[in-house]
Protein backbone atom coordinates (compact mmCIF):
# COMPACT_ATOMS: atom_id res chain seq x y z
CA UNK A 1 0.00 0.00 0.00
CA UNK A 2 1.41 3.39 -1.00
CA UNK A 3 2.58 5.57 1.88
CA UNK A 4 2.59 9.18 0.76
CA UNK A 5 0.98 12.58 1.19
CA UNK A 6 1.96 16.20 0.56
CA UNK A 7 3.15 17.59 3.90
CA UNK A 8 4.72 16.35 7.13
CA UNK A 9 4.74 18.31 10.38
CA UNK A 10 8.44 18.43 11.36
CA UNK A 11 9.55 20.28 14.50
CA UNK A 12 6.76 22.81 14.23
CA UNK A 13 6.93 23.38 10.47
CA UNK A 14 4.97 21.92 7.57
CA UNK A 15 7.53 20.54 5.12
CA UNK A 16 7.08 18.77 1.82
CA UNK A 17 6.97 14.98 2.11
CA UNK A 18 10.14 14.45 0.06
CA UNK A 19 12.06 17.07 2.07
CA UNK A 20 11.46 15.52 5.52
CA UNK A 21 15.02 14.17 5.89
CA UNK A 22 17.52 13.38 8.62
CA UNK A 23 21.28 12.77 8.74
CA UNK A 24 22.52 9.19 8.30
CA UNK A 25 24.23 9.49 11.71
CA UNK A 26 20.96 10.25 13.47
CA UNK A 27 21.15 8.56 16.87
CA UNK A 28 17.76 6.84 16.53
CA UNK A 29 18.82 5.20 13.28
CA UNK A 30 21.75 3.50 15.04
CA UNK A 31 20.32 2.76 18.48
CA UNK A 32 16.53 2.70 18.17
CA UNK A 33 16.11 5.76 20.39
CA UNK A 34 12.69 6.79 19.15
CA UNK A 35 9.05 6.27 20.07
CA UNK A 36 5.85 6.63 18.11
CA UNK A 37 2.10 6.37 17.99
CA UNK A 38 -0.40 4.92 15.54
CA UNK A 39 -3.70 6.81 15.26
CA UNK A 40 -6.58 6.80 12.78
CA UNK A 41 -8.79 9.51 11.38
CA UNK A 42 -12.10 8.26 9.99
CA UNK A 43 -14.55 9.67 7.47
CA UNK A 44 -17.94 9.87 9.19
CA UNK A 45 -21.35 9.14 7.76
CA UNK A 46 -22.33 12.82 8.07
CA UNK A 47 -19.46 13.90 5.81
CA UNK A 48 -17.17 15.13 8.57
CA UNK A 49 -13.90 13.56 9.69
CA UNK A 50 -12.80 12.68 13.21
CA UNK A 51 -9.71 11.28 14.91
CA UNK A 52 -10.39 8.29 17.14
CA UNK A 53 -9.28 8.79 20.76
CA UNK A 54 -6.73 11.45 19.90
CA UNK A 55 -6.18 12.63 23.48
CA UNK A 56 -5.48 9.11 24.75
CA UNK A 57 -3.03 8.42 21.93
CA UNK A 58 -1.09 11.62 22.46
CA UNK A 59 -1.03 10.99 26.21
CA UNK A 60 0.50 7.56 25.54
CA UNK A 61 2.99 9.23 23.18
CA UNK A 62 4.13 11.48 26.02
CA UNK A 63 4.17 8.54 28.43
CA UNK A 64 6.48 6.71 26.03
CA UNK A 65 8.88 9.65 26.08
CA UNK A 66 8.80 9.84 29.86
CA UNK A 67 9.55 6.11 30.15
CA UNK A 68 12.39 6.31 27.64
CA UNK A 69 13.83 9.38 29.32
CA UNK A 70 13.38 12.08 26.68
CA UNK A 71 9.83 13.46 26.40
CA UNK A 72 8.75 15.56 23.41
CA UNK A 73 9.93 19.18 23.63
CA UNK A 74 6.33 20.38 23.16
CA UNK A 75 3.17 20.67 25.20
CA UNK A 76 0.62 17.87 24.82
CA UNK A 77 -2.00 20.28 23.47
CA UNK A 78 0.44 21.49 20.80
CA UNK A 79 0.94 17.96 19.45
CA UNK A 80 -2.80 17.36 19.42
CA UNK A 81 -3.34 20.54 17.42
CA UNK A 82 -0.46 19.73 15.08
CA UNK A 83 -2.08 16.36 14.38
CA UNK A 84 -5.30 18.05 13.32
CA UNK A 85 -3.41 20.64 11.28
CA UNK A 86 -1.39 18.11 9.29
CA UNK A 87 -4.54 16.15 8.37
CA UNK A 88 -6.23 19.32 7.18
CA UNK A 89 -3.27 20.58 5.14
CA UNK A 90 -3.10 17.23 3.35
CA UNK A 91 -6.85 17.42 2.62
CA UNK A 92 -7.47 13.85 3.83
CA UNK A 93 -10.92 12.68 4.91
CA UNK A 94 -9.54 9.46 6.40
CA UNK A 95 -5.97 8.51 7.16
CA UNK A 96 -3.42 6.80 9.38
CA UNK A 97 -1.44 9.16 11.64
CA UNK A 98 2.14 8.56 12.76
CA UNK A 99 3.66 10.84 15.40
CA UNK A 100 7.33 10.02 15.98
CA UNK A 101 9.88 11.49 18.39
CA UNK A 102 13.52 10.59 17.91
CA UNK A 103 16.99 11.42 19.14
CA UNK A 104 18.78 13.28 16.39
CA UNK A 105 22.29 13.85 15.09
CA UNK A 106 24.99 14.84 17.57
CA UNK A 107 27.07 12.64 19.83
CA UNK A 108 27.41 8.96 18.97
CA UNK A 109 27.53 6.17 21.53
CA UNK A 110 24.83 4.92 23.86
CA UNK A 111 24.86 7.95 26.16
CA UNK A 112 24.07 11.11 24.24
CA UNK A 113 22.02 13.35 26.56
CA UNK A 114 22.72 16.53 24.59
CA UNK A 115 21.42 15.31 21.23
CA UNK A 116 18.34 17.16 19.94
CA UNK A 117 14.91 15.54 20.15
CA UNK A 118 12.92 15.88 16.93
CA UNK A 119 9.19 15.30 16.47
CA UNK A 120 7.36 14.58 13.24
CA UNK A 121 3.72 13.84 12.42
CA UNK A 122 3.01 12.12 9.11
CA UNK A 123 -0.37 11.12 7.67
CA UNK A 124 -1.34 8.96 4.73
CA UNK A 125 -4.31 6.95 3.41
CA UNK A 126 -4.26 3.39 4.77
CA UNK A 127 -6.88 0.67 4.64
CA UNK A 128 -7.20 -2.54 6.64
CA UNK A 129 -3.76 -3.49 7.98
CA UNK A 130 -4.47 -7.24 7.83
CA UNK A 131 -6.60 -6.95 4.70
CA UNK A 132 -10.28 -6.42 3.97
CA UNK A 133 -10.71 -10.18 3.61
CA UNK A 134 -9.21 -10.67 7.06
CA UNK A 135 -11.58 -8.11 8.59
CA UNK A 136 -14.53 -9.95 7.07
CA UNK A 137 -13.60 -13.64 7.35
CA UNK A 138 -10.70 -13.78 9.79
CA UNK A 139 -7.00 -14.51 9.44
CA UNK A 140 -4.57 -17.37 10.04
CA UNK A 141 -2.08 -16.89 12.86
CA UNK A 142 0.90 -18.81 14.17
CA UNK A 143 2.62 -18.78 17.54
CA UNK A 144 6.10 -17.41 16.95
CA UNK A 145 9.31 -18.94 18.26
CA UNK A 146 10.28 -15.43 19.38
CA UNK A 147 9.26 -14.52 22.93
CA UNK A 148 7.72 -11.18 23.87
CA UNK A 149 9.85 -8.77 25.91
CA UNK A 150 10.20 -9.23 29.65
CA UNK A 151 9.34 -6.13 31.68
CA UNK A 152 12.86 -5.95 33.12
CA UNK A 153 14.50 -6.31 29.71
CA UNK A 154 12.61 -3.67 27.75
CA UNK A 155 10.05 -1.04 28.70
CA UNK A 156 6.92 -2.79 27.46
CA UNK A 157 4.51 0.08 28.21
CA UNK A 158 6.34 2.39 25.80
CA UNK A 159 6.10 2.28 22.00
CA UNK A 160 9.87 2.44 21.67
CA UNK A 161 11.01 1.94 18.08
CA UNK A 162 13.80 -0.42 19.11
CA UNK A 163 11.27 -2.76 20.76
CA UNK A 164 9.76 -3.51 17.37
CA UNK A 165 12.73 -5.50 16.09
CA UNK A 166 11.19 -8.27 18.22
CA UNK A 167 7.95 -7.85 16.27
CA UNK A 168 9.71 -7.70 12.90
CA UNK A 169 11.45 -11.02 13.58
CA UNK A 170 8.19 -12.67 14.62
CA UNK A 171 6.21 -11.25 11.71
CA UNK A 172 8.80 -12.28 9.12
CA UNK A 173 8.96 -15.78 10.58
CA UNK A 174 5.25 -16.50 10.31
CA UNK A 175 4.72 -14.72 6.98
CA UNK A 176 7.42 -16.87 5.39
CA UNK A 177 5.59 -19.92 6.77
CA UNK A 178 2.38 -18.81 5.02
CA UNK A 179 0.47 -17.21 7.92
CA UNK A 180 -0.98 -13.72 8.26
CA UNK A 181 0.13 -12.75 11.77
CA UNK A 182 2.36 -13.83 14.65
CA UNK A 183 1.18 -14.52 18.19
CA UNK A 184 3.87 -14.11 20.84
CA UNK A 185 4.15 -15.74 24.25
CA UNK A 186 5.64 -14.08 27.31
CA UNK A 187 8.75 -15.37 29.08
CA UNK A 188 6.62 -17.72 31.21
CA UNK A 189 4.86 -19.23 28.20
CA UNK A 190 1.51 -17.44 28.47
CA UNK A 191 -0.07 -15.74 25.46
CA UNK A 192 1.02 -12.08 25.40
CA UNK A 193 -0.01 -10.33 22.18
CA UNK A 194 0.61 -10.31 18.44
CA UNK A 195 3.41 -8.54 16.61
CA UNK A 196 1.41 -5.30 16.62
CA UNK A 197 -1.96 -6.11 18.17
CA UNK A 198 -3.58 -7.15 21.42
CA UNK A 199 -5.48 -10.44 21.49
CA UNK A 200 -8.88 -11.50 22.85
CA UNK A 201 -10.51 -14.92 23.21
CA UNK A 202 -14.16 -15.80 23.71
CA UNK A 203 -15.42 -19.02 25.33
CA UNK A 204 -18.99 -19.72 26.44
CA UNK A 205 -19.84 -16.08 25.78
CA UNK A 206 -17.09 -14.80 28.11
CA UNK A 207 -14.54 -12.34 26.77
CA UNK A 208 -10.95 -12.59 27.98
CA UNK A 209 -7.78 -10.65 27.16
CA UNK A 210 -4.27 -10.65 28.55
CA UNK A 211 -3.55 -8.28 31.47
CA UNK A 212 -0.92 -5.55 31.65
CA UNK A 213 2.11 -7.78 32.14
CA UNK A 214 4.40 -7.71 29.12
CA UNK A 215 1.92 -6.13 26.71
CA UNK A 216 1.47 -2.63 25.37
CA UNK A 217 -1.69 -1.02 26.83
CA UNK A 218 -3.64 -0.80 23.61
CA UNK A 219 -6.17 1.98 23.17
CA UNK A 220 -8.32 -0.11 20.84
CA UNK A 221 -8.03 -2.90 23.43
CA UNK A 222 -9.38 -0.51 26.06
CA UNK A 223 -12.18 0.52 23.71
CA UNK A 224 -13.25 -3.10 23.15
CA UNK A 225 -13.16 -3.84 26.87
CA UNK A 226 -15.45 -0.87 27.45
CA UNK A 227 -17.81 -1.96 24.66
CA UNK A 228 -17.95 -5.55 25.89
CA UNK A 229 -18.77 -4.45 29.44
CA UNK A 230 -21.36 -1.94 28.21
CA UNK A 231 -23.02 -4.73 26.24
CA UNK A 232 -23.22 -6.93 29.32
CA UNK A 233 -20.56 -9.49 28.43
CA UNK A 234 -18.59 -11.11 31.23
CA UNK A 235 -15.10 -9.68 30.75
CA UNK A 236 -11.81 -10.89 32.26
CA UNK A 237 -8.29 -9.51 32.06
CA UNK A 238 -6.44 -12.69 32.83
CA UNK A 239 -3.48 -14.67 31.56
CA UNK A 240 -4.23 -17.65 29.37
CA UNK A 241 -2.19 -20.40 27.74
CA UNK A 242 -1.71 -21.48 24.17
CA UNK A 243 -4.02 -24.47 24.56
CA UNK A 244 -6.76 -22.21 25.91
CA UNK A 245 -6.36 -20.16 22.74
CA UNK A 246 -6.66 -23.33 20.64
CA UNK A 247 -9.94 -24.29 22.36
CA UNK A 248 -11.56 -20.85 22.27
CA UNK A 249 -14.92 -20.45 20.57
CA UNK A 250 -13.72 -17.18 19.05
CA UNK A 251 -10.58 -15.04 18.98
CA UNK A 252 -9.73 -11.65 17.57
CA UNK A 253 -6.98 -9.04 17.40
CA UNK A 254 -7.36 -5.35 18.24
CA UNK A 255 -5.18 -2.39 17.35
CA UNK A 256 -5.21 0.96 15.62
CA UNK A 257 -3.93 -0.58 12.40
CA UNK A 258 -5.73 -3.93 12.68
CA UNK A 259 -8.91 -2.39 14.19
CA UNK A 260 -10.93 -5.52 15.10
CA UNK A 261 -9.71 -8.52 13.09
CA UNK A 262 -11.13 -12.02 13.69
CA UNK A 263 -8.78 -15.03 13.98
CA UNK A 264 -10.05 -18.10 12.23
CA UNK A 265 -7.04 -20.39 12.74
CA UNK A 266 -4.00 -20.70 15.01
CA UNK A 267 -1.16 -23.18 14.38
CA UNK A 268 -3.31 -25.08 11.86
CA UNK A 269 -6.08 -25.46 14.44
CA UNK A 270 -9.48 -24.06 13.55
CA UNK A 271 -10.81 -21.57 16.09
CA UNK A 272 -14.46 -22.35 16.80
CA UNK A 273 -16.35 -22.71 13.54
CA UNK A 274 -13.46 -21.27 11.54
CA UNK A 275 -15.47 -18.10 10.93
CA UNK A 276 -15.96 -14.88 12.91
CA UNK A 277 -18.23 -15.75 15.84
CA UNK A 278 -21.27 -13.85 17.14
CA UNK A 279 -19.47 -12.00 19.94
CA UNK A 280 -16.63 -10.95 17.65
CA UNK A 281 -19.06 -9.74 14.99
CA UNK A 282 -21.15 -7.88 17.55
CA UNK A 283 -18.16 -6.02 18.98
CA UNK A 284 -16.63 -5.44 15.55
CA UNK A 285 -19.85 -3.98 14.12
CA UNK A 286 -20.26 -1.67 17.09
CA UNK A 287 -16.64 -0.54 16.90
CA UNK A 288 -16.96 0.39 13.22
CA UNK A 289 -20.24 2.17 13.93
CA UNK A 290 -18.50 4.21 16.63
CA UNK A 291 -15.59 5.32 14.45
CA UNK A 292 -18.08 6.30 11.75
CA UNK A 293 -19.93 8.52 14.22
CA UNK A 294 -23.07 6.36 14.31
CA UNK A 295 -23.07 5.60 18.06
CA UNK A 296 -23.99 8.75 19.97
CA UNK A 297 -22.99 7.29 23.34
CA UNK A 298 -19.35 7.18 22.24
CA UNK A 299 -18.90 10.48 20.40
CA UNK A 300 -16.61 11.62 23.25
CA UNK A 301 -14.01 9.30 21.69
CA UNK A 302 -14.03 11.37 18.50
CA UNK A 303 -12.10 14.59 17.87
CA UNK A 304 -13.79 16.31 14.94
CA UNK A 305 -11.74 18.18 12.38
Amino acid sequence: MSVNSEKIWFDGEMVRWEEAKVHVLTHALHYGTAYFEGIRCYSLEDGRSAVFRLEEHIRRFFDSGLILGFPPPYELAAIQQATIDVIKINKLKACYIRPLAFMGFGDMGLYAPDNPIHVIIAVWPWGAYLGDEGIKNGIRAKVSSYTRHHVNVMMTKSKVSGNYVNSVLAKNEVKKAGYDEAIMLDTEGYVAEASGENIFVVRNGRVKTTPFTSILPGITRDSLLTLARDKGYHVQEERFTRDELYTADEAFFTGTAAEVTPIREVDNRRIGSGKPGPVTKDLQETFFAIVKGKEKNYTHWLTYL
